[in-house]
């Protein structure tokens, strides 16, 4: 097991083991907006990039006070493609756990409303449908209602936050059939 840096102050989220591996970024609140990735950036409480500034972004203007970003597979990885080849299935396990803790933590206080947006990056590595399952399977009886933004890619993938229309709303995912959809490929 990695040493978990929690730096979940009164204000920030900010979980990680190491310069390669981030669990959790998000601003705390009563409403929080939480989002899934792929895998996570270099962005840090000090410097959001892109991705994660358009979550934050989108939150803000939507009237949630606080934000997560969260991400199918820990490892920091600005380009996907240097995203580990083989599973590193304690790296998986940390996610999980970190998952877990606060959509537990976020559903006691009020509906979450969670943005699916990993995009056809999925498909970079043979495990991260595996991991989206094992995510699913850990959260679905949390109080959770899932969406996505903008169109779905021909195999049913929700868009990813980059290549978005800023006035894209907010539109209801079914998480359980598209797993079963791309589980059946």
């Amino acid at each position: 097991m990695h040493l978990i840096q929690d730096i979940s102050k009164k204000t920030w989220i900010y979980n990680y083991s190491d310069p390669k591996t981030r669990y959790s970024l998000g601003k705390r609140g009563s409403r929080p907006f939480v989002c899934f990735g792929v895998n996570p950036s270099i962005a840090t409480p000090e410097r959001l990039d892109p991705t994660v500034a358009s979550v934050a972004r989108f939150a803000r203007d939507h009237g949630y006070d606080g934000w997560l970003m969260l991400n199918l597979y820990p490892q920091r990885a600005t380009n996907p493609d240097k995203m580990h080849k083989k599973f590193q299935p304690i790296l998986h396990q940390e996610n999980l756990y970190w998952i877990r803790h606060y959509l537990h933590e976020f559903s006691q206080q009020s509906q979450v409303h969670v943005w699916c947006a990993w995009g056809t990056l999925i498909e970079k590595r043979p495990y991260l449908l595996r991991c989206l399952s094992d995510i699913h399977e850990g959260i679905n009886s949390f109080n959770l209602d899932f969406y996505t933004r903008g169109s779905r890619s021909k195999k049913g993938h929700p868009h990813h936050p980059l290549y978005l229309r800023k006035d894209a709303p907010l539109d209801p995912f079914n998480f359980s059939n598209y797993l079963k959809n791309a589980f059946n490929r």
